[in-house]
């Protein structure tokens, strides 16, 4: 099972790849940048071939890249949004020099323009940036837990950016569980599961999601609060984390825990815990 973590780039992009065999992992997510600011800097020669070359000695091969928080690709202001479709520009050639196959980045929120307003403009915004940037990465649409005003929430929100890019090929989507949940898809039960993964299946196709992101929640069903948890200590809990993790989606998918590290639990716990939840131990 691809089981592993967000880690940090600090120092240089090539140390992501150390940090993440020291804590086990089996697959990666970083940012290729501080996450909080628009500014770029330019990756070292050294840094890229140190990462990619780290990644082939230890077997990385779907390590993901996400992106920034502050681009919004639904966003109504044409100067966030022109800056936003930079970035995931520029995000594209990083992970194309990096071999990273993955870039997932948020929806974005309509600013109260309405929903087809933000769907059409994030369509847009994935259009242009795939036709500036050759290769094989693919951008993935990660589900949001549906806070107001933002789009991809819901199923149909993905389907209907799925079907509307140009590259088919080149565009699809991260599970987030923390983030379903908060939406309204039950996670809690083996029953939970399948009926939330079949309406995945029916409105997505299994197919088109390519990474998992493995959170619990601090928030409650349907509560909209984009808050995650330990594995196991959230709402969700163990039960229902059992079954997904023994369900043949999470095995045959890289799966990315962005779980906190207080007093409660660490991040080998949380490692240790998904591991066992899916009968690993």
């Amino acid at each position: 099972m691809l089981l592993g973590f967000h880690v940090s780039i600090a120092g240089t992009i090539d140390l992501a790849v150390d940090r993440a065999v020291k804590m086990g992992c089996a697959t990666f997510q970083i940012f290729t940048k501080s996450p909080r600011g628009w500014e770029y800097e330019n990756l070292a020669v050294k840094e890229i071939d140190g990462f990619v070359e780290k990644c082939r000695e230890h077997g990385f091969k779907q390590p993901a890249d996400h992106m920034p928080y502050l681009p919004n690709l639904a966003s109504p202001t044409d100067d966030t949004y022109n800056r936003s479709v930079s970035s995931l520009v520029t995000e594209l050639r990083r992970c194309e020099a990096l071999k990273i196959p993955y870039l997932v980045t948020h929806t974005g929120s309509h600013l109260g323009k309405g929903e087809k307003f933000g769907l059409d403009r994030a369509v847009a915004a994935c259009n242009k940036a795939l036709s500036e940037v050759d290769g094989e990465v693919m951008i993935l649409l990660e589900n949001t837990a549906g806070t107001k005003n933002s789009i991809g929430s819901k199923f149909e929100n993905l389907s209907y950016i799925l079907e509307n890019v140009e590259l088919k090929q080149r565009i699809g989507v991260c599970f987030d569980t923390c983030h379903a949940f908060a939406a309204g898809y039950d996670l809690r039960s083996g029953e939970d599961v399948d009926r939330t993964l079949g309406l995945l299946k029916d409105i997505i196709g299994l197919d088109k999601v390519k990474l998992v992101h493995l959170n619990d929640s601090k928030g409650e069903f349907n509560s909209h609060s984009d808050r995650h948890d330990h594995i196991g200590l959230g709402h969700i809990g163990e039960k229902g984390f059992r079954a997904f993790l023994q369900s043949e989606f999470a095995q045959t998918r890289p799966l990315v825990m962005e779980t906190p590290v207080d007093n409660r639990r660490d991040d080998q716990g949380n490692l240790k815990k998904a591991k066992e939840l899916a009968g690993e131990t």
